[in-house]
């Protein structure tokens, strides 16, 4: 990362270890065309990194000095495509060819799409719809997550209900159609995070769907959700967005995939409102980072199977460590020097018994959503050593990579004792509150947090507002529930203690944003929240422009109250 490269700093934010399956060497044959081979590549040399990071700093550096040749000469910025190579005997690094980069887009990003269903079909399903695009394809039914391997690019997966250990897959899907969840269930999130739509909560998608059958799959039409039978005709339509000033209340986005944080960094945004650790740790990492620390505890086939996964790396647990910067240092580096929140690890325990090894160290739950998660876990001896490197990684990309834009956010803090004590834990890994320009919030999300939000507040820089898990918890809503549709945000209890926890927050002159679902899907609570007063609303990529939008009438119309006042 060029600016804090420049600062000094060690600043590689991702490593990718290649398979290099094969290798080109030289036969020693003068005869053409027979003086190279290729050969297979021993299993040591290929879990090896190509280069290490000295090598990396060293190339990186080069890069610098070379656009700022080319950049001074020209009288502007001048981004260079730069070829080089490593001598194979002395690992000296050569400079081949560099020229000015002509292929980078400069597309307009002050814009944004709506997709429109042109003709309409026999309504198969319907459910809660998730984002707002149109897919087609053909479906493919999997019950089971070992099956999941026989989705292939650009079919509309159809299951029962997704947990992360789908997550590879979902990738890869045109759309995904689930028997069970909410607006806020797994599937939904990684959806609106992959930006495909959904439509979840069908209840019986598995049995009126069929693998082969063609469909069209639309979240263009509202809350509502539909599956069309066949291939239906639709379009999409730009819209251009006129900024001519910034709104006063900040827009932020929510973001968990560091995939795609260069590319959304490049919205008008005021930074990342929620940057979510689990789907680094899920995707990025994979392995329950008790197991890391408890190697000898597993099976061996579980020990080849992390082996593996961590070759490259100086030790298992460094590779948690490393990996999990990697990820939250890609996102801060992506939006820098605009600020980025990263929740800590908020994984319910069956989730975290899903990844490699996790079985041995979880509980078994009957509701995990109200069981062993967030700050209570922080400080338990089942998971104190596993928090440590959590906070270690933390520190790495603020000390390490110099990323002093990230701040951080405790999850789901039940009592004030429990806020105290996870906020002396993470100074004793190093993560002390004020120090080095470090902030911390708290999610507000159990009613508990706005009813004693004063008390809760003497200890964080402020508060981010968790609407979903607040709503499920005032009101008593399993949020992953199909059955329990009818309740949202909009209800007068959710919006009476988000009120209050905004107050709170001003009259303590703290920091009071939200980051949950609500404003991404209701204009109304958007248009609420401007009227509060709120200082940052924080948004799914998807719903960005329309809000923006939202947001700018809602301060408009509040001035021009206030000057007829």
């Amino acid at each position: 990362f060029k600016p804090t490269l420049k600062q000094g700093h060690r600043a590689i934010i991702k490593r990718h270890r290649g398979d290099k399956a094969i290798k080109m060497i030289y036969t020693g044959d003068s005869l053409p065309g027979a003086s190279t081979k290729n050969v297979k590549v021993q299993r040591e040399e290929r879990e090896r990194f190509s280069i290490n990071d000295d090598d990396v700093l060293k190339l990186a550096q080069y890069a610098l000095t070379i656009e700022n040749h080319y950049s001074s000469r020209a009288g502007k910025n001048m981004p260079m495509d730069i070829e080089w190579a490593q001598d194979g005997e002395t690992g000296e690094i050569y400079i081949v060819q560099a020229r000015p980069e002509t292929v980078q887009a400069h597309s307009n990003r002050l814009e944004y799409q709506t997709h429109i269903l042109d003709q309409r079909g026999e309504i198969l399903l319907q459910g809660k719809s998730i984002g707002k695009k149109i897919a087609t394809g053909k479906v493919r039914v999997i019950l089971e997550t070992p099956d999941m391997s026989q989705l292939l690019p650009g079919e509309i997966l159809v299951t029962d209900f997704t947990d992360p250990d789908w997550e590879p897959v979902m990738k890869i899907a045109a759309a995904i159609i689930t028997n069970r969840g909410g607006r806020t269930c797994h599937a939904a999130i990684v959806a609106r995070e992959l930006g495909i739509p959904a439509v979840v909560g069908c209840a019986e998608a598995t049995h009126a769907l069929h693998t082969g059958l063609e469909v069209t799959v639309s979240c263009a039409e509202g809350d509502t959700g539909y599956v069309y039978a066949g291939i239906l005709a639709h379009h999409t339509e730009t819209h251009n967005v006129q900024l001519a000033q910034k709104p006063k209340t900040k827009i932020m986005l929510n973001l968990g995939n560091p995939d795609i944080a260069f590319e959304l960094s490049q919205l008008p945004c005021d930074g990342v409102g929620l940057a979510r650790l689990e789907f680094i740790i899920n995707n990025y990492i994979g392995i329950h980072p008790q197991a890391l620390l408890n190697f000898d505890q597993l099976n061996a086939d579980e020990q080849t199977k992390i082996k593996h996964r961590c070759a490259g790396y100086p030790n298992l647990q460094e590779f948690y460590v490393m990996r999990l910067a990697e990820g939250i240092g890609t996102i801060a580096a992506a939006f820098y020097p605009r600020p980025v929140i990263a929740r800590l690890s908020d994984f319910k325990s069956n989730e975290y018994a899903s990844l490699l090894g996790g079985h041995y160290f979880e509980p078994k739950e009957e509701n995990p959503m109200l069981g062993f998660r967030g700050a209570a876990r922080y400080p338990s001896p089942r998971f104190a050593a596993s928090f440590a490197l959590e906070c270690a990684a933390m520190k790495r990309v603020r000390i390490d990579l110099g990323l002093d834009n990230l701040a951080l956010m405790v999850p789901f803090v039940r009592t004030v004792a429990e806020a105290k004590n996870v906020l002396d834990i993470m100074a004793q890994n190093g993560l002390k509150r004020g120090e080095n320009g470090l902030k911390i919030y708290q999610m507000c999300e159990i009613p508990s947090n706005a009813l004693l939000a004063d008390s809760f507040l003497q200890y964080f820089d402020g508060y981010s507002i968790g609407s979903n898990d607040l709503t499920q918890l005032t009101l008593g809503v399993d949020r992953d529930s199909e059955l329990l549709t009818g309740y949202d945000e909009r209800n007068a209890a959710v919006l009476l203690l988000m009120s209050m926890a905004i107050t709170a927050c001003h009259n303590l002159g703290k920091y009071v944003g939200i980051c949950g679902q609500a404003p991404s899907d209701f204009p109304e609570i958007t248009r609420w929240l401007v009227e509060q007063n709120i200082d940052s609303i924080s948004l799914n990529p998807d719903s960005f422009f329309p809000m923006l939008e939202i947001v700018l009438q809602q301060e408009l119309a509040t001035q021009q109250q206030a000057t007829v006042a």
